[in-house]
């Protein structure tokens, strides 16, 4: 084999090699932060079941919900965490979370997993008997 293409070979491979360092690198960075960026941090912590409401001050249903969801706060303090994610406030956590229509409700349980994903209105009762199914009472 020829001085060059050994030359050439070897400068290649260590292209190649780059390239994969990069690629994995990058998709473990990917995996962490979509991870990191599917629960609010101020909640994420918090080791309970989660109930996240995806919707918009302008939104019609998400609006008819805000109050059923303040009275189930009140209810279930202590034992649920409910938030109210603003889509067009929160794009990234809306994105990570792939919501497609809004309201959407994502379950989450103690552990930070995604149990039960609903889009469209949710009534009180619907939503109790989710937290039910969870294990919560």
């Amino acid at each position: 084999m020829s001085k060059k293409r050994r030359s050439f070979l070897l400068i290649s491979l260590i292209k190649l090699l780059i390239l994969f360092i990069l690629l994995f690198s990058h998709q473990a960075c990917l995996a962490q932060s979509s991870t990191d960026r599917k629960i609010p941090k101020e909640i994420v912590k918090i080791p309970l079941p989660k109930l996240l409401d995806f919707g918009a001050g302008k939104c019609i249903p998400c609006k008819a919900m805000a109050p059923i969801l303040k009275e189930l706060t009140e209810e279930y303090k202590g034992r649920v965490v409910i938030k109210i994610i603003e889509v067009y406030q929160e794009r990234e956590m809306t994105q990570a979370n792939r919501i497609r229509l809004i309201p959407t409700q994502i379950f989450f349980d103690a552990k930070n997993e995604e149990v039960f994903r609903h889009e469209g209105f949710m009534d009180k009762v619907q939503i109790k008997k989710m937290f039910e199914k969870m294990g919560v009472k």
